[in-house]
């Protein structure tokens, strides 16, 4: 039997080191965050909302969308695909839907928060959280969701009460979503290495996740050694994809603009993309499947083109096939 996501997850979170998961947004990042060879991945409610409605991370974006979204990624890959559950769309009763579907699509791990609605983004300003106990009974209510579906799905409790209160607020917050029995603790937007050792002290029997927003947040980006020495044993890489796609296509309609298409090397290849999507994958499936009749086919069209072709040129007409 197949291992299950949410095993397979666990797996990489018992092993050995710091394991790093950049953050897809559709099913082709998804597929490219595999072919890199990476373990799991993180889906960015950032990046979805960008792609998807080319709209701000300000809780615009739906759950229905958000979800239909990670079904698309899921269904593309077979690494572990963890989930952004923002603040679980609602109270404790919305968190126990957002983790029972979150199962059905096939995630691995959710990661909720503890943020007012609408949201924002983390790393942004204009962040407020809900009282402590609301918060707890928050993951209490995701953990009960699990064990009332019978699946393990690993629920990672994030507070963003460093930004928004205070930082002994953010340990006060992570070391009581630990006792009710979360999985995995983040604290979003740690300012300095000393908070990211100090949040790696609290309930040490439960692994730490470090969220490094690339190109300007609050984190320290801290190097895989460093990360293991302070005490992560997971990072999220939440820009990095969405990023460079975003540089690369401003430069690719730059220079369209003007006539140019993007350089060699600076784009796949035809037969690169093909393979990347998928193409050399369905051809040789469709081989499995295919009949006599899909023979007699192929045979009736090469000799209908080249009984067209020797119509053509016995009327001497010049045509372009």
């Amino acid at each position: 039997m197949a291992e299950s996501p949410a095993k397979a997850l666990r797996r990489i979170l018992d092993s050995p080191g710091v394991h790093l998961g950049p953050a897809c947004f559709d099913a082709l990042s998804a597929k490219l965050v595999e072919r890199a060879g990476f373990d799991y991945c993180f889906t960015s409610g950032f990046s979805i909302s960008a792609a998807r409605l080319g709209l701000p991370d300000v809780g615009l974006i739906s759950f229905g969308e958000m979800m239909d979204q990670g079904r698309q990624i899921i269904q593309a890959v077979s690494i572990p695909i963890i989930a952004d559950g923002d603040n679980g769309y609602g109270n404790a009763m919305n968190v126990k839907r957002t983790i029972r579907e979150a199962i059905r699509a096939g995630y691995a791990g959710i990661f909720l928060e503890d943020q007012v609605s609408p949201k924002a983004c983390g790393h942004t300003r204009g962040r407020k959280v809900v009282p402590r106990d609301e918060a707890v009974m928050r993951i209490k209510a995701a953990i009960d969701a699990r064990k009332e579906s019978g699946f393990d799905i690993v629920i990672i409790a994030r507070t963003d009460s460093r930004q928004a209160i205070s930082f002994d607020e953010s340990l006060w917050r992570s070391q009581a979503f630990a006792d009710v029995g979360a999985d995995v603790l983040l604290i979003d937007a740690l300012a300095s290495r000393e908070e990211m050792k100090a949040f790696c002290e609290i309930a040490p029997s439960v692994p730490k996740m470090a969220n490094l927003l690339e190109g300007g947040g609050k984190t320290p980006i801290l190097n895989p050694t460093e990360l293991k020495e302070v005490g992560f044993k997971i990072a999220a890489y939440p820009l990095s994809l969405m990023g460079v796609s975003i540089r690369a296509m401003q430069n690719a309609l730059t220079g369209l603009k003007s006539g140019q298409i993007p350089s060699h090397g600076s784009i796949p290849t035809f037969e690169e993309i093909k393979e990347i999507v998928g193409f050399n994958s369905y051809y040789e499936e469709e081989k499995r499947y295919a009949t006599n009749t899909d023979q007699v086919s192929s045979q009736n069209v090469v000799k209908n083109k080249s009984f067209n072709l020797r119509f053509f040129e016995d009327h001497n007409f010049h045509v372009l096939f």
